[in-house]
């Protein structure tokens, strides 16, 4: 992926393609458009050991991590399926992705 440039945005519902949690869907947490990957909730739990503060008790805690967002696909709202994006033009000038199955706007 291009620097900045990604099609998965905070909010989407994702379905994971590969690797130890695919097949399995949630939604985007946080975007890192600079390293390409995304937070997605639930997927690629890991588990973080943290040493006890003066006011927080330390321990094993899970937490999700950021995924490659190329392993990702966008479920689509309207017609409920994963599918690819494409970009389309509005009546008033404005760009927004596209379903590529029923070309429904993502982007509501």
């Amino acid at each position: 992926m291009s620097k900045g440039k990604m099609h998965v945005k905070k909010g989407d519902q994702v379905v994971v393609l590969s690797g130890k949690d695919r097949g399995k869907k949630g939604k985007v947490l946080r975007s890192y458009p600079d390293e390409g990957r995304v937070m997605v909730e639930g997927i690629n739990i890991v588990k973080k050991h943290t040493k006890p503060k003066q006011r927080v008790q330390g321990g094993i805690n899970e937490q999700p991590a950021p995924v490659q967002s190329s392993n990702l696909m966008v479920i689509c709202p309207a017609c409920k399926a994963p599918t690819r994006l494409g970009r389309m033009q509005l009546k008033d000038g404005t760009r927004v992705r596209a379903c590529k199955k029923c070309g429904e706007n993502i982007d509501k």
